[in-house]
């Protein structure tokens, strides 16, 4: 990141000092206002980042516009509050980042572009010639396509469409007069590669308003050659079914590195065809790039003989803002001009500047460094690939594609061959589709845990029809812009090395983790093959309806519970919870496991768990319904027993004044009247036997509490769910032997039913009388025994509301 700083900073001081020397004076200011918005922008990206995290305060809510304007330098700070406004919400691009030299210089051209436009149509008419021209012949030298002319298109397919154009102008002569009468008549046919880009059809059809049954899918090999290459012996056959029910061949789409896997067609023999039976050539891809390179593979050479190719110099070259390029062979200008590929707008013509600079700026041998370096960077993954088990690359037999996609395959023992391309004939549809997809969310798991760890490799994940999801490593499109090297294939290569124990590990747990969960009672297996981990598991509660999909508020809040329990025990585990993969009912997902996992453990806990969630939850809401109807009837006594004391104490005791006369004189010797609630039986009783004998009196033994079978003994540093090492059975064996016995020590020491004591004063009124919970307190403090009103009392469990 600071290199890439220091390094735009000596751009920028060179720029400066170039500028200097420049006469025309609207050049020099433009040069050096561009030489202060990089460095602002830049300036600004580094001092956020140095901010660790500081969110920049941006104006994005629009206001009124002002009347008095703006200085350049307000605008700036507006654009990069705009820019880098919300990082911490996205991860930041490092395409400002590693902008270089070149990137500098395609920047400027657009700046350029809207100075030239102001010169007078003279001088304009022949510096965009000279522009146009020079940029064509160096495009075409470079890439070997002689005599070819060029047309610059922001829209990368937008090339393509004007080749359809120019295609259709000169295989139907009256198609400017007739229009699409003639096409009704005959209608034409574009054939495409099931391997295309997707949705490159479809554009082609509205941009030609072409109904889609002009578009034909050339299907890929099935039995011989690269399954991403076109079967030219089926295309030859629906060439010639075409021409017998009157349509007309028009073009062809072929590949010089497919979308996917950068695979390259059999250019030389679809070139064949196409001179055999009229049809216009056109080639795209990646590989086109090494045309630049003095050793081209015979396929991709092929291409120079092609009426047409699209190429993107801007991700090769890693230059920004630069249009994509279709050279085309074509001898007439006008119908050229009427299919808009040559133009005679000067605007038109200066979509060329970023690149005539940009091209100048790194020379040949710069250009031929850059593609050189991302090809040597496929290649040196291939090899290092090639030594690592269980990963597959689909391109080995591609020695020179600059393309890699690799993905896991690995087959389990003694069972039938998972995760191929070919399904197995012995086994079922439904059970190659589910390891089919179990297949795609490992590698998919692997493809993000990559991107993660190696940022600068550029992998993307992707979905094969035939193969599943891969991980594709293509650095002529990523590697100028992310600064890829050497070393960052090295630390790929380990990193996925490092990953492979984890995944392997992960398959042969599964089905363990399967037959366990299914021998546990309360536990269901939920089969859900987009999940990368052992395997996902929902638990049943009593109230569970099966038969249901929708969602189930008591399954989520138990599942909820079940969770964080789990992920207190700090083990080496991932757990998430979520809806089941074919209802709405909570599941727990349970993520990679490593080999020592013990599997047994982790579903018995899991069991034990849910549990004791469950019945803690139902105690609970039994104990709050119980003792509410407790209190209430305890409350009704405590009213009945007020009213007999006041009938046998007589309505003079009443009175503030003469009831303590009273009291003085003769004190009533009234027992205290309350009522206990045990917890564990659900019964009111009376607190009498409390004041009689000062203590509690024995109850129902309450019941254990819920749980699951021994958690077993661990050594000191062993995570949760690991299995223990051999040479410590015997230690583990009478350690646990030694703890059982002491919990059950405690056990017998610790019991007694929890009670609620209410009581009731019978002194209530009396304010002058001295109380005879006072005088029991005095009496019980003296003997050494508890009384009820004190907040620890003797027996463990017992609570009192007073």
């Amino acid at each position: 990141m600071h290199v890439a700083f220091r390094s735009n900073a000596s751009v920028l001081r060179r720029l400066h000092l170039n500028f200097e020397l420049i006469a025309d004076p609207t050049l020099a200011e433009m040069g050096k206002n561009l030489k202060e918005a990089m460095k602002m922008l830049e300036d600004s990206q580094r001092r956020t980042e140095e901010e660790n995290g500081k969110k920049l305060i941006s104006g994005d809510i629009p206001g009124p516009l002002q009347g008095s304007g703006q200085d350049m330098v307000s605008i700036l700070q507006l654009v990069q509050n705009l820019m880098h406004g919300d990082e911490d919400e996205e991860p930041q691009s490092p395409r400002i980042q590693n902008i270089g030299e070149q990137g500098h210089m395609a920047l400027l051209g657009h700046s350029l572009g809207a100075y030239i436009s102001t010169l007078d149509k003279e001088k304009l008419r022949k510096l965009t010639t000279r522009i146009l021209s020079d940029t064509t012949l160096w495009l075409c030298r470079i890439f070997r396509y002689e005599n070819g002319c060029a047309y610059f298109h922001e829209e990368e397919r937008e090339g393509l469409a004007k080749i359809c154009r120019l295609a259709i102008h000169s295989r139907y002569e009256d198609f400017v007069v007739d229009g699409f009468n003639v096409l009704y008549n005959k209608k034409p046919v574009i054939y495409l590669s099931a391997a295309a880009r997707p949705g490159l059809g479809q554009y082609l059809c509205n941009q030609l308003g072409l109904p889609f049954p002009c578009l034909c899918r050339v299907p890929c090999n099935t039995m011989f050659g690269s399954q991403h290459q076109m079967d030219v012996a089926f295309l030859e056959k629906m060439i010639k079914d075409d021409i017998e029910r009157g349509r007309l061949p028009l073009l062809l789409v072929a590949n010089a590195g497919t979308a996917a896997v950068g695979h390259t067609d059999k250019i030389g023999r679809l070139k064949e065809l196409c001179e055999q039976y009229g049809i216009w050539l056109h080639v795209e891809g990646v590989n086109l790039a090494t045309l630049a390179l003095g050793y081209v593979s015979s396929s991709v050479l092929a291409a120079t003989k092609c009426d047409s190719m699209t190429m993107t110099p801007g991700p090769w070259l890693g230059l920004p803002a630069v249009p994509a390029v279709t050279l085309y062979k074509h001898d007439d200008p006008a119908l050229t001009l009427v299919a808009g590929l040559t133009s005679n707008k000067p605007a038109d013509k200066l979509r060329a500047l970023p690149l005539w600079l940009s091209l100048q700026y790194l020379g040949l041998d710069g250009i031929v460094e850059r593609i050189k370096h991302a090809c040597q960077l496929s290649q040196r993954l291939q090899e290092s690939l090639k030594k690592v088990n269980y990963i597959k690359i689909l391109v080995e037999d591609e020695l020179s594609s600059p393309v890699v996609v690799f993905r896991f395959f690995q087959e389990l023992p003694d069972s039938d061959p998972v995760f191929k391309a070919v399904p197995v004939p012995t086994m079922t549809p439904s059970a190659v589709g589910r390891e089919r997809h179990s297949c795609d969310a490992l590698n998919r798991w692997l493809g993000e845990q990559l991107k993660q760890l190696v940022p600068a490799s550029g992998l993307t994940v992707m979905d094969l029809e035939a193969e599943g999801t891969c991980v594709r490593f293509s650095p002529l499109m990523t590697a100028a812009v992310l600064g890829t090297r050497g070393e960052d294939v090295d630390q790929l290569v380990a990193c996925i090395e490092s990953k492979l124990p984890v995944l392997s590990s992960t398959l042969q747990l599964r089905e363990e983790f399967k037959q366990e969960v299914e021998a546990t009672a309360g536990l269901l297996y939920v089969d859900d093959p987009n999940w990368p981990g052992i395997g996902v598991v929902r638990y049943e509660h009593a109230n569970d309806d099966k038969s249901s999909l929708k969602s189930d508020p008591e399954g989520e809040k138990i599942h909820a519970g079940l969770l964080k329990k789990l992920n207190e025990l700090e083990s080496d585990l991932t757990f998430k919870i979520g809806p089941e993969y074919k209802s709405m009912k909570s599941c727990l997902y349970v993520g990679m496991a490593s080999e020592d996992m013990d599997v047994a453990e982790l579903v018995e806990t899991i069991a034990a768990t849910a549990r004791e969630i469950e019945e803690n939850s139902r105690l609970l809401e039994n104990m709050t319904e119980v003792v509410r109807k407790g209190i209430q009837e305890a409350q009704v006594e405590l009213q009945k027993a007020n009213e007999e004391r006041l009938l046998e104490e007589g309505v003079l005791r009443q009175i503030p004044v003469v009831g303590s006369v009273l009291n003085w004189f003769s004190p009533v010797q009234a027992l205290q009247k309350g009522r206990t609630f045990n917890l564990t039986a659900g019964s009111l009783e009376s607190t009498e036997p409390i004041y009689v004998y000062k203590a509690q009196g024995a109850g129902v033994t309450p019941p254990p509490t819920p749980s699951g079978s021994r958690t077993k003994q661990r050594l000191p540093g062993q995570k949760p769910f690991k299995r223990s090492l051999r040479g410590s059975d015997a230690l583990s064996e009478t350690s646990s032997a030694s703890h059982i016995e002491d919990l059950e020590k405690v056990e017998r020491l610790s019991g007694g039913p929890e009670q609620i004591t209410l009581e009731a004063s019978s002194t209530e009124g009396h304010p002058g009388a001295p109380s005879p919970q006072h005088a029991s307190r005095s009496e019980a403090f003296q003997k050494g025994a508890p009384h009820p009103e004190d907040d620890h009392p003797q027996v463990e469990g017992a609570e009192s509301l007073r």
